[in-house]
């Protein structure tokens, strides 16, 4: 069966071999828009507990999450090593050297093979981008950028105190480091069209970006979002599981075919989620609805995709 996709399960496999893992840790750091540097509250979809993993509670030390991580990994899969994946609130928002020394720690870990650096487009230095470079040299970075829109009026709207053009300025210098640029989108930011969420595919198309996470919007109880639904649930978009699969079909037709593909939703546990609630989608069976209906449409990764 011809692959539609560029799929992420690919991408490692040829850089490592078979068996690499992504750890989730959370460093407890915060983020611009919750310390009242740029803004307080944070995203407004944001509750960090409905994708943290058990082990990756702020009360732990990295080195336990990792032990913890590494512990339950190995006793489920074959694995033949592991990327650490710093991804509660934003990893390069604190003092380079105290950034430095964290990075560091979890990279002595045995069959540690990289790390990846979850991050907002206004929280990179010059700094830190040529550490990483010269770390990329012996280990894997990814550099991942919360993009979530294109529309600066929405980044406005859910409170990320950051714009697009930001994005644009961060991805374009961390690529010109040498360094993997991994983005991540959410599709069905209240406000959004269609129309809309389809230019952020194009605007992305443009940008030297090596890899995305598409999620669909997830309400989360205990978010100021949650409230907003809760007042004006007509200000929101409702997807069923067919629609978002042909607008992820759709936004997947407009990308270059050469970005990799790490996931097409978000899993956060059912107990957190007040809206969609799909019970029972997950990602590998979203994954086969996508290619199924790619299959149906003879449509494929960057079909739609026009160069510059």
């Amino acid at each position: 069966m011809k692959q539609r996709y560029n799929k992420y399960s690919d991408y490692l496999k040829n850089l490592f071999g078979a068996g690499i893992r992504k750890i989730p840790v959370n460093a407890g750091f915060t983020c611009p828009n919750r310390d009242g540097s740029k803004g307080t509250g944070g995203c407004t979809y944001c509750n960090n507990v409905s994708f943290n993993p058990f082990y990756g509670i702020k009360k732990k030390s990295v080195v336990e999450q990792l032990n913890n991580g590494i512990e339950f990994y190995s006793k489920r899969y074959s694995v033949s090593g592991f990327l650490v994946y710093f991804q509660a609130y934003t990893n390069t928002y604190d003092e380079p050297e105290e950034l430095k020394k964290i990075y560091s720690e979890v990279l002595e870990f045995p069959r540690v093979l990289g790390i990846i650096i979850g991050t907002r487009p206004d929280c990179i230095s010059e700094y830190l981008l040529e550490y990483f470079s010269k770390l990329s040299k012996r280990k894997y970075v990814s550099i991942e950028y919360g993009i979530e829109s294109s529309h600066d009026r929405t980044l406005e709207y859910v409170n990320r105190c950051h714009t697009y053009s930001d994005t644009i300025s961060a991805i374009s210098q961390t690529a010109e480091y040498g360094l993997h640029v991994g983005a991540h989108v959410i599709l069905g930011l209240p406000g959004e069209t269609d129309e809309m969420i389809i230019q952020t595919a194009d605007r992305i198309a443009e940008l030297p970006v090596n890899s995305i996470k598409i999620h669909q919007l997830q309400i989360i109880k205990q978010t100021v979002m949650a409230k907003q639904f809760a007042e004006h649930p007509e200000s929101f978009r409702s997807f069923t599981v067919d629609q978002y699969v042909d607008l992820v079909v759709e936004f997947l037709e407009h990308l270059r075919p050469d970005i990799v593909i790490e996931r097409f939703i978000s899993e956060s546990p059912l107990k957190y989620v007040l809206h969609p609630r799909w019970n029972g989608v997950r990602t590998y069976d979203f994954a086969k609805l996508v290619q199924k209906r790619m299959e149906e449409k003879n449509s494929w990764q960057g079909k739609l995709f026009k160069s510059v």
